[in-house]
């Protein structure tokens, strides 16, 4: 019980920040190295804080999901955002014109993704600085996670093309939607055992669109992997540069979204103080629910005693055996230095309410 988790993301160190600004002068080997050091990194931050489940921080993505298009055929990606200058919004990452039929024939690319994640966890990698106990594996090997972004939340960088059948964002996600499964299929094959199937965008819109449409998108995409991986997703309400995108309420989405076939929920409570904490009573009824119980939004470094006071809480609407614990949402919008202390006082305080039952 208490699963400690994250939801997929992970800061870039700032050397990575700096070689991503002039990859131009590396070379194939130097890129392969880089990587693969990236991923140690930030798997090695995450085995420091004694998670439970720990992916490879997305290291290759330029964002959650804006790397993807780049596997993605059949479209013209922009080469340059519409606005560069001004308070950071999401104007400033523009969309995609889709100039031929969507395909995917390398897949997504999560699936080197995860084999690389793998071999790394398998492998001893030097204890960091100020923790000299760290070595991979650890005694008790922590669960792989991957994850992927669903296609409704894919669809919405790019440009609708009515010439091509695509009129509209639900006609790209339907195109998106097998491409997804597909990439999920692989990752299962590979020996993926848990995935994060990301729809952030379904939360965001939940408000304006039929909820029960997009239960039936969720579903139609992972139909195929349920039952043969644990199936992720998370609510939220966008973060890009640590700013919503959407109303901050659950409201929308529920009952509705409690017939998403997965095994954990994950909603994004400590930035909204908790609000609507009652409504994961329903979900546990359903599936795990996964508890956003530090705010990536806030550099206010939960203590320990926060965290257990907000664990407290949660068993008074969900039974142990029924709760996980995360962040918020994904931290590469947070800074490192706070996501490495954020994530350690996460598992201590977990750790301490575990003890007491």
């Amino acid at each position: 019980m208490f699963r400690t988790t994250v939801i997929g993301s992970y800061p870039f160190p700032g050397w990575l920040e700096f070689a991503c600004a002039h990859l131009d002068q590396f070379g194939e080997a130097d890129r392969t190295e880089l990587i693969d050091d990236a991923v140690a990194t930030a798997l090695r931050d995450q085995l420091d804080a004694g998670l439970d489940v720990v992916t490879d921080g997305e290291q290759t993505r330029l964002d959650f999901n804006l790397s993807f298009y780049g596997f993605i055929q059949g479209i013209e990606l922009e080469s340059a955002s519409p606005r560069h200058f001004g308070p950071p919004a999401h104007d400033q990452r523009g969309k995609h014109r889709v100039i031929a039929p969507l395909t995917a024939p390398r897949g997504l690319g999560t699936v080197p993704d995860y084999l690389r994640l793998q071999r790394l966890a398998t492998s001893p990698v030097p204890p960091s600085p100020i923790h000299t106990s760290s070595l991979i594996p650890h005694t008790s090997a922590p669960t792989l996670k991957a994850s992927v972004p669903g296609p409704y939340t894919l669809s919405g960088r790019l440009l609708p093309n009515p010439d091509l059948g695509y009129p509209d964002r639900w006609a790209l996600t339907e195109a998106l939607l097998p491409i997804v499964r597909r990439e999920l299929e692989a990752l299962v094959a590979a020996g993926c055992r848990e995935i994060s199937v990301d729809e952030p965008s379904m939360s965001c819109y939940a408000h304006k669109e039929d909820p029960r449409r997009f239960v039936d998108i969720f579903n139609r995409t992972v139909e195929t992997v349920t039952g043969r991986t644990r199936v992720c997703t998370h609510l939220c309400f966008g973060n890009y540069k640590a700013r919503a995108v959407g109303p901050r309420q659950l409201a929308p989405m529920f009952p509705a979204f409690l017939d998403f076939k997965c095994d954990e929920m994950h909603v994004e409570m400590a930035s909204r103080e908790f609000a609507e904490l009652e409504l994961i009573t329903h979900i546990a009824r359903h599936c795990d629910a996964a508890i956003g119980i530090i705010d990536v939004k806030s550099y206010y470094l939960e203590t320990p005693d926060d965290i257990a006071r907000r664990v407290r809480r949660c068993l008074d609407f969900a039974p142990a055996d029924r709760l996980a614990f995360a962040p918020d949402c994904g931290l590469s919008q947070t800074a490192r230095w706070a996501a490495k202390q954020k994530l350690k006082n996460m598992v201590a305080g977990v750790s301490t309410v575990r003890k007491e039952l």
